[in-house]
């Protein structure tokens, strides 16, 4: 009833302050409490989304924010008993702490959160859980003090129809929290009952150990990326180092730099602040090299965990964790092959969650409205630099004094449509043409029929589905077959009036050519 000055629920006083806010003050006859069902509500957080990745990496971040240096990720084999360990040393907490860590939604995203705080919704460890697993129990020991343990078991939960957190581990799982004994501190988590990973699946099926064994893997190139800032030394922090299936060096989770930011061909935009509100967001754009600039391994490598295509675009880091690993965060781009080099890193403060529109899941980010535009603009130079060094197989040989040679190809727009065109100017081109003497209509002509019926639609097609699959320039070719290109094109040059000298140097400039440099250096009457 408007105008009550009495409710239920806590101090009359602090609880008609509050209301009074909105305007309202409302009597215990007025309301009700309307108490989700226990059992259907952690089923439907069970639908959040998460893959077991982004699920694992939403467990660290908490242990992150707990101060730990050291995590220990363990998948253990055992059929439909098959469970997964995540261990920390970081600081732990107490009894009182750890129910309340427990506790759906026990923070508020509204909440200011200190700069290494990792968390939002007060949901993560929950809903990451429950996303692969039916029980989830934690232990966790802080210095000086003792053993706590909480458990949440969806089918106890559903049998009681009650929010029941249990404070033991289950039956014949204590041996699997054992590996904190001897610890000072820090926190087990332990995911039992994994209906969504393994099902019901006997321990000798070997298809299934296989690929719950492979899933491992899979996680670990995942935490690699999205941990990867705090794997490295950065800003002389000591390193984060997480384990996965063991103890050794070996197990070592490794850092993916999306940027290859150490290699020598990598080219690195200046970083620009962008003002939001009261903080600010650093973008730096990055165009890694060409494939001809990189050893084999290190371009798979630089391809991550989604390939190449998949991974070009925008990273938004929140307090040097990784959030969005590529794409064009909605901004009008499409995914193209030529645009694979270009990389961008953004860097944001977990103050602006809401402009950024972050999701439980930490796994998705869209650009306040104010900073689109700003943002389209770096895109555009980094796409742009991006295209010309795919198009280009990295940096030219370039020698101090000497004209490089056009490509054979040029992009023309005739009214308004785009086409290409062979260069008439082109050396060799020209030379051809002007062997045919008076009678140059049959090779013009073939030039116009090849330049009319560039498949532009194949090619694209091509380059999208198998990109990859296109072979490098005189690919596979004999060289004796390349020895016949360079030997027209020298001759080509040297009746244009170049010197022998200047017409290799021009050659040597001239894309696909360099790595033909012994080859070209014994063209002409002179050997060197």
């Amino acid at each position: 009833m408007l105008g009550a000055n009495t409710r239920s629920g806590g101090p009359a006083g602090e609880d008609e302050g509050a209301l009074r806010k909105v305007g309202e003050v409302v009597s215990e006859a007025d309301y009700e409490i309307a108490e989700p069902r226990a059992s259907s509500m952690l089923e439907a957080l069970r639908a959040v989304g998460y893959s077991v990745q982004t699920a694992l990496a939403d467990l660290i971040d908490n242990s992150i924010t707990a101060g730990a240096r050291n995590v220990w990720l363990t998948f253990h084999w055992g059929g439909e008993d098959s469970h997964i360990t995540l261990r920390d040393d970081g600081r732990g907490m107490s009894e009182a702490e750890l129910a309340d860590a427990m506790r759906p939604g026990n923070r508020s995203p509204l909440d200011e959160r200190a700069p290494n705080d990792l968390g939002r919704f007060g949901l993560g460890l929950k809903t990451a859980s429950f996303s692969q697993a039916r029980r989830l129990t934690v232990a966790t020991l802080k210095a000086g003090g003792r053993w706590a343990i909480r458990r949440w078991d969806l089918d106890y939960v559903r049998d009681s129809r009650e929010w029941r957190l249990l404070k033991t581990e289950a039956p014949g799982s204590a041996s699997r929290l054992s590996t904190l004994d001897g610890q000072r501190q820090g926190t087990l988590v332990l995911w039992e009952q994994m209906d969504r990973i393994v099902g019901k699946v006997r321990k000798d099926d070997a298809q299934a150990q296989s690929r719950f064994l492979a899933l491992a893997r899979t996680v670990g190139r995942h935490l690699g990326m999205v941990f990867h800032r705090y794997l490295e030394v950065e800003d002389g922090r000591p390193p984060l180092r997480i384990y996965l299936n063991g103890r050794d060096a070996d197990s070592l989770v490794r850092p993916w730099d999306p940027f290859l930011s150490s290699h020598v061909a990598t080219y690195q935009f200046p970083e620009e602040a962008l003002k939001l509100r009261k903080e600010q967001v650093q973008v730096t754009g990055y165009v890694l090299p060409h494939k001809d600039r990189m050893r084999e391994d290190e371009y798979e490598a630089a391809a991550g965990p989604g390939g190449w295509n998949t991974q070009q675009g925008f990273y938004v880091y929140r307090e040097r964790r990784l959030l969005v690993a590529g794409g064009w965060l909605s901004l009008g781009y499409a995914t193209e092959e030529h645009y694979r080099l270009a990389r961008l890193k953004v860097d944001i403060s977990n103050s602006t969650d809401a402009e950024w529109e972050i999701d439980v899941k930490k796994s998705r980010a869209r650009p306040p409205t104010e900073l689109e535009e700003r943002l389209r603009e770096l895109a555009d130079a980094v796409r742009k630099l991006a295209r010309e060094v795919f198009v280009h197989r990295g940096a030219r040989v370039r020698t101090s004094g000497v004209r490089e040679i056009d490509d054979a190809w040029e992009s023309v727009t005739t009214r308004g449509r785009l086409g290409y065109r062979v260069r008439r100017e082109h050396p060799l081109v020209k030379f051809v043409i002007e062997r045919q003497g008076s009678d140059q209509k049959p090779l013009k002509a073939l030039l116009r029929l090849l330049e009319e019926t560039v498949p532009v639609q194949r090619i694209w097609l091509d380059a999208s589905e198998k990109p990859e699959a296109h072979a490098e320039a005189f690919e596979s070719e004999p060289p004796a077959r390349v020895a016949e290109v360079l030997g027209e094109l020298f001759k080509a040059l040297r009746a244009d009036g170049e010197t022998e000298e200047s017409a290799r140097e021009r050659i040597l400039s001239m894309r696909p050519f360099a790595q033909y440099a012994k080859a070209i250096n014994e063209l002409g009457s002179k050997k060197r």
